[in-house]
């Protein structure tokens, strides 16, 4: 019997993915399809969309110029090559605060999904909510297959993809390092680490739906229900 997901608290595993994805991974292809077969609104990387529907606005596989602007990825970047002082000045108040606005703008809209339910790629939504909240996915792969099927996503040659692999795995590693200390590709930090360059990327979205239905013994219909 189907019940209303109204009757009661979403179960976190049920209602919520998180898809964290290398470049040409496919997560802008996996996240969005999963979000339309679950019927879950859809929050894609750290942009101006916030829980728009996965048909609402394109995503991208590549860094695109709204994201790298609102990263800031060269702040984030020079954060790791120049050594800091020991002490009160370590960081830079206008780099705190910029750290912190950030921040919780990203992590407002993960909290906004994660209460009614939904599918978010990226923001390190995985770290924010946890593990015993949501059911986080991580795609990757060797980066010579990654070029290539980034590539096929794109539509553009495999030099191209390979300077958009470089420049966003590069950007998205740092946003995740810089404002929470972890490797987005710890595989700890998920349920579930899949190499998305082995497997047809229709075959990937049918795994994770299959893991999330049997997640904790919950079920998830393609109606975004409980059954």
């Amino acid at each position: 019997m189907t019940s209303d997901p109204a009757d009661g608290p979403p179960g976190p595993a049920v209602r919520l993915i998180t898809v964290s994805a290398a470049y040409g991974a496919g997560g802008s292809v996996v996240a969005p399809a999963l979000a339309q077969r679950l019927g879950l609104p859809f929050l894609q990387r750290v942009t101006t969309t916030e829980g728009q529907v996965a048909e609402a606005a394109p995503c991208h596989e590549r860094l695109v110029a709204e994201e790298a602007k609102t990263t800031p990825v060269h702040r984030l970047l020079a954060s790791f090559t120049h050594s800091m002082p020991v002490g009160p000045t370590q960081s830079p108040l206008s780099a705190r605060h910029q750290d912190e606005d950030l921040r919780c703008s990203a992590e407002a809209g993960i909290h906004d999904l994660a209460d009614g339910g939904g599918v978010i790629l990226g923001r390190a939504a995985s770290v924010v909510l946890g593990k015993d909240r949501g059911y986080h996915v991580r795609l990757d792969g060797p980066p010579a297959r990654r070029i290539v099927q980034g590539a096929t996503i794109e539509g553009v040659s495999q030099e191209q993809a390979s300077a958009h692999m470089q420049a966003a795995d590069r950007a998205r590693t740092a946003y995740v390092r810089r404002l929470y200390g972890v490797d987005p590709a710890d595989a700890s930090l998920y349920h579930m680490v899949i190499d998305s360059t082995a497997i047809p990327l229709d075959t990937v979205i049918e795994l994770i739906l299959t893991a999330a239905r049997s997640h904790r013994g919950e079920s998830i219909s393609e109606s975004g229900a409980r059954t």
